[in-house]
């Protein structure tokens, strides 16, 4: 087995310069505190933050057989396969996983499909998919209708699971540290929500999310399209995660500037 060291250096970065939209988050989470490292600064990254978060496993695109054996083997042998994780990573390595964890009568299996989009030049909205209302800036004002998106958002997705306690404790952190911004409809109702991180050059809008009372009225679409033109009138290039599957919602995207970079999956 390659050498294997349990920090990061400034190679592990320049590599994710390759896969810079796709593995965005990685980036990111790869500069605070993480409950496991695993590098081999060329061909192989594994980093989990904490529960009930995945790892994010990085290979390139010409990771060898030997290279994703190396991976099976730091997830064996770190207890990752004990059917408490899931794990984001590109399709070949997925793949390889799937197949290997079987024969060793353990079950690896396709969680979700997704697509990691930029847009260099935001599209307003046609007309005819223009939302009424309007869109701001979230305040601590807001926290109780936002914890209830939040809780709705991962709830509806079975991702990163927590109470509503724990969400409530995130979505004041969030609100205080990070940049959330709603859309209320014209009768003042909190309809949709999204927000954004900075890495770089690149801001990452993910927790987008529209009440389930009032989809297909265009407003997460209008939303995310104030969001990606202020994150452009900073310089910075707007990007996201969608699930692939939702063709509809990717298509909304698409029409205000969103462009596909990347692909990739979850494990479970």
């Amino acid at each position: 087995m390659e050498i294997i060291d349990n920090f990061v250096t400034e190679k592990d970065f320049e590599l994710l310069q390759n896969d810079k939209y796709t593995f965005f988050v990685l980036g990111r989470i790869l500069k605070g505190e993480c409950n496991f490292i695993a590098s081999d600064h060329n061909k192989i990254i594994i980093c989990h933050s904490c529960k009930p978060f995945p790892l994010w496993i990085w290979t390139p695109d010409n990771v060898s057989q030997q290279e994703m054996e190396t991976v099976y083997q730091i997830l064996l042998e770190n207890n990752f396969l004990t059917g408490e994780y899931t794990f984001n990573l590109k399709y070949d390595l997925a793949t390889f996983l799937i197949s290997r964890t079987s024969k060793d009568n353990k079950t690896l299996s396709l969680k979700k499909n997704m697509f990691a989009y930029d847009c260099p030049s935001p599209i307003e909205p046609v007309a005819e998919q223009k939302a009424d209302g309007s869109f701001s800036k979230a305040t601590i004002a807001d926290l109780d209708d936002f914890i209830d998106l939040w809780d709705w958002f991962h709830t509806e997705l079975k991702i990163d699971m927590k109470t509503r306690e724990e969400y409530c404790k995130d979505a004041e952190y969030s609100l205080k540290n990070e940049n959330v911004f709603l859309w209320k409809n014209t009768q003042g109702k909190i309809v949709a929500c999204c927000r954004y991180n900075v890495n770089g050059t690149i801001a990452s809008i993910g927790l987008v999310y529209t009440h389930p009372d009032f989809r297909r009225k265009h407003y997460a679409q209008n939303l995310v399209y104030q969001v990606a033109k202020i994150i452009s009138d900073q310089g910075l290039t707007p990007m996201l995660y969608t699930d692939a599957d939702y063709i509809a919602s990717n298509s909304c995207y698409e029409k205000i500037g969103f462009i596909l970079r990347g692909k990739l999956c979850t494990l479970r």
